[in-house]
């Protein structure tokens, strides 16, 4: 199953562009996440079976121009002819197999040679001829049904291996036109190398969505999946809709999950803001919907809920280079807007929820948005950036088993890269790749945010949820918010929530560590979060003790 076919020749030809085929349906073809050509698969039905049938163009380091690439198989998936002609890096490749009972007979041209051979196949083999991907949609369609663990038998020319079948699952992905219910499903080949792990992707129909190959970089995508318009829809209610919010100059696209019943009078919105990195609007983290099921929770309890891909991800428009802490904040105040706008929200009960970074964000957009009445800072960081950064930093280190002197050489080449970044001086004594890494817009914005500056302007109450095994952002900055937040002059409701087991993602934990989200059997995010943010929610917008006061 590898990447190539090897040629012996030294013919060459000019080559040809691959023909077009009617009803294909078009994919990428992606190595180490370039693309680097595609590939038109077409499947037409026959009175004695069915013919996949496909044609493509891969450059560098495949390097091929697949005219016509023929797989035909009887209506009970028994093989009987494979065709394919091809210029494989330059030379001709022609190879022709005729299949009758298990007995396969073979003529192959390859640039200049020529061979016959006759080889015993178990019947029902699949034919993957390596590296054309058209033929894998047969296997895309027999997997429909298939419980895990179930063999097949394949030839990829070179000789027969084993396939085997993992479990599958489900997801359901966007794309601009509908809603795709995909099964994945992960397996293993057999070839007389290692073994191989691949995952095939089908559509409801059971035609083939993506292939992938993870050891050899390799990605097979449809089009329509592969599109900066689709994306996985990790978790979703029945009466969610989507939506486009125009912001600088660019939309953002969201999520708004609505509650069941509202018996038709506006009622109280929140807009969940994600942390750092490129984050969708579910905040999938380790396979956790963190958003999407935080959103759930709150809408299921009354709420209308907000939730976006931010700028530069997904199918959110804007980049995401060039953008600080205060370009995401003028983010949130546009979902701000565009909520209270909506005639099914009370513009009066806006509140905005931010997770880790999400919270610095989230404080800055209430700084200045007066439509935001209430805030909750959920693993929020109540020191500055450049604090939390090197806190980071030190528990990376202290976990480590570097020697002390490698441990203090990591610290000091961390505060000269810090103060490079701050002072524009100094990026002399930093390797060029770590400066690379460093010298970004969100980088500066992110060590400068200081909570203590930026607390004493919010007006509106405030809640804090902190989970008691986060090492990300740890406990003690949960009693750094409070205490700002307290001292504010006359200041509205402030309440903290400590939940104990709970780690920075949000889920039951037992170190907290990075190393552990990978392991996690907890998927879900804790019920004890969702409620303490539920219940303060309620007796702020819905049973008030005192009256939410907007920002100045």
């Amino acid at each position: 199953m590898a990447i190539g076919v090897t040629a012996t020749a030294a013919a060459q030809e000019t080559p040809l562009p691959p023909i077009q085929l009617p009803s294909a349906s078009s994919y990428t073809v992606f190595v180490k996440g370039v693309p680097v050509g595609s590939e038109q698969i077409a499947v037409r039905h026959e009175a004695d079976g069915l013919a996949i049938i496909s044609s493509g163009r891969m450059g560098a380091p495949i390097d091929i121009v697949a005219r016509r690439v023929q797989v035909r198989y009887t209506p009970t998936w028994q093989p009987l002819e494979l065709t394919v002609d091809a210029t494989v890096r330059g030379q001709l490749l022609s190879i022709q197999t005729v299949v009758a009972g298990t007995s396969a007979q073979t003529h192959t041209v390859n640039g200049a040679q020529s061979s016959d051979k006759t080889d015993q196949i178990p019947s029902e083999t699949l034919l993957l001829p390596s590296p054309f991907w058209g033929p894998f949609e047969a296997l895309a369609q027999r997997l429909k049904g298939v419980a895990a663990g179930a063999t097949f038998q394949a030839s990829s020319g070179s000789g027969v291996f084993t396939i085997r079948v993992g479990e599958s699952n489900t997801e359901q992905i966007q794309t601009a036109d509908r809603l795709i219910q995909a099964r994945r499903t992960p397996m293993t080949f057999t070839t007389a190398g290692p073994p191989l792990d691949a995952e095939v992707w089908a559509d409801e129909s059971g035609h083939l969505l993506r292939l992938t190959i993870p050891a050899q970089g390799l990605d097979v995508v449809r089009e329509d999946i592969a599109s900066v318009a689709a994306r996985r829809v990790t978790i979703s209610r029945p009466n969610d809709e989507p939506a486009k919010i125009l912001a600088n100059g660019f939309s953002l696209a969201a999520t708004v999950s609505k509650p069941d019943e509202a018996g038709g009078k506006p009622v109280p919105a929140i807009v969940l803001v994600a942390g750092s990195g490129a984050q969708d609007r579910d905040e999938t983290v380790f396979n956790i919907p963190i958003f999407g099921q935080i959103a759930g929770a709150l809408a299921d309890a009354g709420f209308l809920v907000v939730r976006y891909d931010k700028r530069g991800v997904g199918q959110s428009g804007g980049r995401a280079e060039s953008a600080t802490l205060a370009d995401y904040a003028e983010d949130v105040r546009a979902v701000v807007k565009y909520v209270s706008e909506r005639k099914d929200v009370d513009k009066k009960r806006i509140a905005v929820l931010g997770h880790s970074e999400g919270g610095s964000v989230a404080m800055l957009a209430a700084a200045k948005e007066k439509q935001i009445a209430a805030l909750v800072l959920v693993a929020a960081i109540g020191v500055t950036g450049a604090e939390l950064n090197m806190e980071q930093v030190k528990h990376a280190l202290d976990r480590s088993s570097k020697t002390d002197a490698e441990k203090q050489e990591t610290i000091d080449l961390q505060k000269r890269i810090q103060q490079a970044v701050l002072t524009g001086t100094g990026w002399d004594t930093i390797p060029p790749a770590l400066r690379k890494q460093a010298e970004t817009p969100w980088f500066q914005s992110f060590l400068v945010f200081d909570p203590a500056k930026v607390m004493p302007g919010l007006r509106q109450p405030v809640l804090i949820v902190q989970g008691m095994l986060d090492t990300q952002v740890l406990p003690s900055n949960a009693d750094r918010l409070e205490a700002l937040a307290r001292a504010r002059k006359n200041p509205p409701r402030v309440e903290v929530a400590k939940v104990p087991g709970v780690n920075h993602l949000l889920v039951a934990a037992t170190t907290g560590e990075y190393e552990e989200y990978r392991t996690l059997t907890e998927k879900r995010v804790s019920a004890a979060i969702t409620t303490v943010i539920n219940t303060w929610l309620q007796k702020t917008f819905v049973t008030p003790a005192t009256p939410a006061t907007p920002a100045r």
